[in-house]
């Protein structure tokens, strides 16, 4: 037994000699102390954390060389080959996590909402439970700084920017139909139901090198990665009826919505400022599937529409007889993408969209015919190299045919069209160095075909963390986009206009409170220019147009100050002259209104089941061309002032009435002015006021929601 104890004393000795400390102090980049850092021998269990004062000290009976590992919530892991027996008394730097939350984000001339945005301005919901926007993503993005109410179009218009200068992208792929077809002053919607959208990020100005073909902003439309469960979307409204259904399975889900729009009942009880011979009508669609791979997500994204309206527009030139505008529009959108990740630390983004849109339209006895295919094929590798640097190079290939017949009563045709090929390659590096100074470097070139020319982009921005809840951005960019439609179908003989945007911004985020400030300016160069009153055939054209875009958005949304409450506002002043179409001097385009301003408020009543909501807009007056005056473009219309109010009341958890009017005032807002193109007999041009296609629109309707839990509801979809 005495032979046995000895023994055990003999092996407890040899263990506790054969023991190795390791100690010393961990501290940040600044040299302060880090407490509760975790550290310890790779493969083994021996370790220790770091005291108040950042010390520490463990043993291990491991030997020579050995890879210690520490690591701390808020700084970036470290892993160090050390030799054991001369580990004392050692300092040990981390530096900052730059994915953690408070980390430094490029913000200039981004706007995103979403659960994935790191600073979300808008929630995914705002898009549709914003008073006046009835639904349509444009609608409610007119509320955001940088943006024009420009009423009579519907469609995005950006710092100074025409609405084509806005590109569309769903899931990373381009859509070359974004809008609903329309006619003269006759406002259209977007395509796109904000159901399937998860998140959204707009950007005004100074985005990526991964996108082009836009010389003011694009807007990004992520669909939903993954649905929570089977559910049932059932609408009846005042316009017509939707329906919508999600089934989801282990590793696949598919999601379908459909509607089916006839204003028809509605323009019998409300008054309208126009004469339809037959309302607005369409039918549309649009489906996602998703399918999980063990690396990666595949969605395959399909829509479709079908539209028609006739309508009778007053012709100022023959006060006497309406022009008779008959139009059928038939719209098809695919879009499919890949998003994995192989081999060490890549990430492969890969698709491709496929568009297709015919009108037919009747002007009096005249017919139009037109059709557009368009497709863009995306492909986008990215490394990262570390959580500091990471690499994306990719490429993209947009392929665009138009055609156009149109046939006069008298017999004569003319036709008109283009075939337009463009591949672009970019790369893109984003360098953080460190948790405050993060910077984003690339460059684009891309061949147009059709203009015979290559452009070469350099993009670059940077952020830097003034303090914990703010911080500045840096934004630079050259921007490079072929002639619109309306000039490519008669001539080839352009180059690409371009843009330079310069921008700064300041936001702060704490505590579901944003505030952001930005300046910009923007440089246009090769705008184009025509010599005849409307572009035709024989418009000689030329690429000696110029113009800028300088101004100050603001923008300041509160969800914590008042209970229940959450509002935001926003404001932008512009200033922007442009010399391009067959303007004769640079002036300010009468699209643009100098002031806007607005404000979105939402309440949740508890006692009542209900969420209410108002928004009002103002502008101050667009300019427009009177010909009774010398000076060119020297009218300006009276301000602008809608007050649009929501209401969404919930009859039982998954059941809502919802109601809804925009302009609750009826103030009598004007957009321009037509003018007749000769005089009368005393040497006066008559003018028409450009005008709302009613006063006010109303909205009623009910939804229900039939899901697996029975507490799903609509409410975040209106």
């Amino acid at each position: 037994m005495k032979t046995l104890f000895t023994f055990a004393i003999f092996l407890f000795s040899m263990t506790l000699f054969s023991q190795t400390t390791l100690s010393g102090k961990v501290v940040d980049e600044k040299g302060l102390a880090i407490s509760g850092a975790n550290l310890f021998i790779e493969g083994t269990y021996d370790g220790a954390s770091s005291d108040e004062k950042g010390n520490f000290s463990f043993t291990t009976t491991t030997k020579g060389n050995q890879t210690l590992v520490v690591t701390f919530l808020l700084s970036e892991t470290t892993k160090t080959v050390i030799d054991v027996a001369n580990f004392q008394n050692k300092m040990i730097k981390l530096r900052d996590n730059v994915n953690a939350l408070d980390a430094v984000v490029i913000t200039a001339g981004s706007l995103d909402s979403g659960d994935k945005a790191r600073v979300s301005v808008l929630k995914p919901l705002d898009i549709v439970t914003t008073a006046g926007s009835a639904g349509d993503i444009v609608a409610a993005l007119q509320t955001l700084p940088g943006t024009q109410t420009v009423g009579e179009s519907g469609r995005l218009f950006v710092r100074g920017g025409e609405a084509d200068e806005t590109q569309t992208f769903v899931d990373g792929i381009r859509v070359a139909q974004p809008y609903g077809a329309s006619t003269n002053n006759l406002p259209t919607r977007g395509r796109f139901s904000p159901f399937l959208f998860s998140g959204i990020s707009f950007s005004t100005g100074g985005y990526s090198a991964e996108y082009g073909e836009a010389l003011s902003s694009v807007l990004l439309l992520n669909t939903q990665d993954e649905p929570d469960q089977n559910k049932t979307d059932i609408s009846l409204m005042t316009v017509g009826l939707g329906l919508g259904n999600t089934q989801k399975w282990k590793k696949s889900s598919l999601s379908v919505n459909t509607a089916y729009i006839d204003l028809a009942p509605y323009q019998v009880v409300i008054p309208q400022n126009v004469d339809w011979n037959k309302a607005f009508q369409s039918l549309s669609g649009e489906t996602v599937y998703r399918y999980n791979f063990e690396n990666g997500l595949l969605k395959v994204y399909a829509a479709f529409d079908a539209s028609r309206f006739d309508i009778n527009q007053e012709n100022i030139n023959e006060p006497e007889q309406k022009t008779r505008v008959n139009l059928n529009n038939n719209n098809f959108y695919f879009n499919t993408s890949y998003k994995g990740n192989f081999g060490s630390n890549w990430q492969i983004i890969t698709g491709l969209s496929y568009g297709y849109g015919q009108n037919k339209i009747g002007i009096d006895l005249d017919d139009v015919k037109n059709a557009e295919n368009a497709s863009h094929l995306k492909l986008k590798l990215r490394k990262s190299f570390s959580d500091r640097i990471k690499l994306s190079f990719g490429a993209d290939y947009f392929i665009t045919k138009f055609d156009e017949n149109f046939n006069q009563n008298s017999g004569s045709n003319f036709k008109s069209g283009y075939d337009s090929n463009i591949g672009a390659i970019y790369t893109e590096a984003d360098i953080f160095f460190s948790k405050k100074f993060a910077a984003k470097v690339g460059i684009r070139a891309s061949n147009n075909d059709l203009l015979n020319e290559t452009n070469i982009s350099p993009r670059i921005s940077m952020a830097y963390k003034v303090a914990k809840n703010s911080q500045f951005s840096l934004a630079y960019g050259d921007f490079a986009q072929a002639p619109k439609q309306e000039f490519l179908k008669y001539s080839n003989a352009f180059e690409s206009e371009n843009a330079s945007h310069y921008i700064l911004n300041f936001q702060y985020n704490k505590n579901g409170k944003t505030f952001r400030a930005e300046t910009y300016y923007k440089d246009y160069t090769n705008l184009v220019k025509f010599d005849t009153e409307m572009v035709a055939y024989n418009s000689v054209f030329n690429n000696n147009g110029s113009g800028y875009a300088k101004g100050l958005d603001l923008f300041w949304r509160d969800g914590k100050s008042f209970k229940k409450m959450e509002y935001w506002v926003s404001y932008s002043y512009i200033d922007t002259e442009r010399d391009y179409r067959n303007f004769p001097t640079a002036v300010t385009p009468n699209f643009v209104a100098d002031h806007n301003l607005s404000i979105v408020t939402k309440y949740w009543i508890e006692n009542w089941k209900s969420q209410i909501g108002f928004t009002n807009s103002f502008s101050s007056g667009r300019p427009y061309n009177n010909p009774n005056e010398t000076q060119f473009m020297n009218g300006k219309t009276k301000t602008y002032n809608s007050l649009s109010f929501n209401w969404a009341y919930l009859l039982s958890q998954q059941k809502i009435l919802y109601f809804s009017v925009s302009n609750v005032l009826g103030t009598q807002n004007v957009f321009g002015y037509e003018y007749a193109n000769n005089p009368d007999a005393n040497g006066i041009y008559n003018r028409k006021a450009i005008t709302p296609t009613a006063d006010r629109f109303f909205f009623v309707g009910f939804f229900w929601t039939i899901s697996n839990d029975k507490k799903s509801n609509q409410l975040d979809n209106l």
